[in-house]
């Protein structure tokens, strides 16, 4: 769209994002013939989300065994605006999936609730949100589908029908299918299944709920048992699209008044308005506006469900087990929703316990949704809220973000028991941050969680929402101070300031927070310090000929050959001394040199295969060699004592270092500030040695 979009224009594009027969109403043989031609028109609610969450694009992650589904990874709708970051977070949602796949094909997860279980913040919400928006907008789509009916001409033979209720739609939006008696429709549906392409078969047992069924009695009678001409004098197909704005196959039902529950919010009440019409035993003179009855064909979601009376939960026995619901003075009514529950650690820990809550406990599916623990995908989530919003003019300095993420995962991270692995290892274990010399199995760091923790590891600690409130409160403070770029020091100070602040933090657990804030603030200076000896000392060409110096050496020590001379030309044996002087910049020990060696050679065949030309910095290992050994090079010929005192510098000489690190992704009022924070600590320990 321009800025001179006509309303014309905005008219057009509406409409053709609307099916082409929203409006229109067919006949049910046009129904019957449909579901002929396309047999998952008449699919379950079950059914019908397991192919949505297909529909939208999937991606196997082979190593890790997830499918990772796009609609939450890369979020097709509304342009990435609502991405899920994090390994565990993808686990979650491939178990979900799983669960409605299962109940799909009936086995068993159709007669649960899917439970999920997280701290406050951990995406519970936001994930249940978008797959209700996600419905909706399928059901809008072709593959998506699905159709319900309404009764027509009923004052034409019911005599007291309410002229107001001449036309009445099925008030629980149920599957034209269910017009037919039970023996017809397994004939129809037996048909259907030797023509459906899925993994799953259609099924369709439901009774029609009691004023269909009355409805239905009445005209039956009156057309002598010819169901034909009832279908076809009384009954309309229409479309029917998810909405949860009209409460339509998606409703959110959250408590209100604790101690003041009423079933009637679930099963919906009678409708006094029909009463002195129909009388109050009549099923025309009920109002099926209970949220069981607005989800049907389509989704509920229970905020907060643990919060409910145990009394009130017996509801969901029934709807989930049954799969009917009990309103008051009328018959049990067939449902076909997936019922999600959503509920946080406090409620689920004391209903757990809670021996009269067996038979609720039995029937729910628990899906944790733990809190992010790697924390560069943390990182992601705190990127994305600035993405999201309208962030002032601001540079936000790298490990900034990171940083934060880090801090956020140690809260989350059970303290390891092997003594020779220390926390921040751990945490950048889980990051992926593993050299092939490490001997840490991060398979058993988890397993050994798990078994400590009280629920699961990432169930506890510091909230997303927290580290985002203080990063937002950060970025306001830098623009007051007119700073044009938030560092991860003013970061560190905001949390350090605020944690005993925060509500949702525990008093027992501010020192250790703070301890993992000082772990947080090392990693950060190391960082800092690296940065500033690239600023000083790096040199692209001298790198890129280092590395190919490196690998022509390793590559005639492998095959046990001779290597030309630089500066002779001459044919001679690999030099140990060089090669070594690179692999100790990484701890690599003499042992274990051939190993190190035989990855990078490893390493550069494959590039090789595909084409790739060799670049030294693509290989994290062998940059970081490289990166080490050149600064002990050229570490010589820096002038020390002007990092310490800016008077001993003139100002080309610090503008060149001001630049490096702008190139690295610093502003320049970054750039001065970590010159100043970690360009001491390199001259001190420079001039020291």
């Amino acid at each position: 769209m321009t800025k001179n979009t006509r309303l014309s224009d905005l008219s057009q594009d509406y409409k053709e994002s609307m099916p082409a027969d929203l409006r229109e109403t067919k006949s049910f043989q046009w129904y019957l013939d449909e579901c002929y031609a396309d047999p998952k028109v008449a699919r379950n609610a079950h059914q019908r989300v397991a192919d949505m969450f297909d529909h939208y694009g999937t991606e196997y992650d082979e190593e890790a065994g997830v499918v990772e589904y796009k609609l939450a990874s890369e979020d097709p709708l509304n342009d990435g605006e609502n991405t899920f970051f994090g390994r565990v977070i993808h686990e979650s949602i491939h178990e979900f999936v799983n669960k409605v796949k299962s109940g799909a094909r009936r086995l068993g997860p159709e007669r649960r609730i899917k439970l999920l279980l997280g701290p406050v913040g951990s995406g519970k919400s936001h994930f249940d949100k978008q797959v209700r928006e996600y419905f909706e907008d399928y059901t809008l789509r072709d593959d998506g589908r699905m159709y319900t009916f309404r009764w027509t001409n009923l004052t034409d033979v019911i005599h007291d029908q309410d002229p107001a209720d001449a036309t009445v739609r099925s008030p629980m939006n149920q599957d034209p299918l269910v017009l037919l008696p039970h023996e017809q429709r397994k004939a129809v549906i037996a048909d259907l299944n030797a023509e459906l392409d899925a993994p799953y078969t259609i099924r369709n047992e439901q009774s029609l709920d009691p004023e269909s069924e009355f409805y239905m009695d009445e005209l039956l009678a009156y057309y002598d048992d010819d169901l034909e001409s009832v279908l076809e004098n009384h009954v309309e197909i229409v479309r029917l699209i998810a909405d949860e704005n009209k409460r339509q196959c998606l409703e959110t039902f959250e408590p209100k008044d604790k101690k003041n529950q009423d079933e009637t919010e679930l099963t919906g009440d009678v409708n006094y308005s029909k009463i002195a019409i129909y009388g109050e035993s009549d099923p025309r003179a009920f109002d099926y506006s209970g949220a069981f009855c607005n989800a049907n064909r389509g989704l509920f979601s229970g905020e907060e469900l643990l919060k409910l009376q145990r009394e009130f939960l017996y509801d969901f026995l029934h709807a989930t087990q049954e799969m009917t619901i009990k309103p008051k003075n009328n018959p049990r009514i067939d449902i076909d929703q997936v019922i999600v529950g959503r509920t946080n650690m406090p409620e689920y820990k004391d209903k757990k316990g809670d021996e009269k809550m067996e038979a609720f406990n039995d029937r729910t599916k628990r899906i944790d949704f733990p809190y992010v623990l790697g924390y560069e995908e943390e990182a992601q989530i705190y990127l994305k809220m600035l993405n999201n919003a309208d962030v002032p003019d601001i540079n936000i300095e790298p490990h900034a973000m990171e940083m934060a993420g880090l801090f956020a995962v140690l809260t989350r991270i059970e303290e390891p028991d092997n003594d020779t692995v220390e926390m921040l290892q751990k945490a950048k274990a889980y990051n992926g941050e593993i050299d092939d010399g490490d001997d840490i199995d991060v398979k058993k760091l988890r397993e050994e969680a798990e078994a400590k923790a009280e629920i699961g590891e990432g169930m506890e600690g510091v909230s997303p929402r927290f580290i985002g409130d203080e990063i937002a409160e950060a970025i306001m403070d830098s623009k007051h101070r007119s700073r044009g770029f938030l560092s991860p020091l003013t970061v560190f100070n905001f949390f350090e300031e605020n944690l005993e602040h925060h509500g949702s933090i525990p008093e027992e657990n501010f020192e250790k927070y703070y301890r993992y804030l000082e772990l947080v603030r090392e990693e950060y200076k190391e960082r800092a310090i690296e940065d500033v000896r690239h600023a000083l000392a790096y040199d692209v060409d001298e790198i890129q000929r280092q590395g190919e110096k490196y690998m022509d050496h390793v590559m005639a020590y492998i095959d046990d050959d001779r290597v030309e001379d630089e500066i002779t030309g001459q044919m001679q044996e690999p030099d140990e001394t060089f090669l070594r002087s690179v692999e100790e910049k990484l701890d690599i020990p003499e042992d274990r040199k051939d190993d190190f060696r035989q990855e990078v050679s490893n390493w550069v065949s494959r590039r090789a295969r595909t084409g790739d030309t060799f670049d030294p910095t693509d290989n994290e290992r062998l940059r970081r060699a490289l990166e080490r050994k050149l600064w002990e090079d050229k570490k010589h010929n820096i002038n020390f004592s002007a990092l310490v005192s800016a008077n001993e510098s003139d100002d080309d000489e610090r503008n060149s270092w001001v630049d490096a690190l702008v190139d690295q992704g610093y502003s320049r009022g970054g750039a001065k500030e970590v010159l100043e924070f970690a360009g001491a600590e390199v001259a001190k320990s420079e001039m020291s040695d």
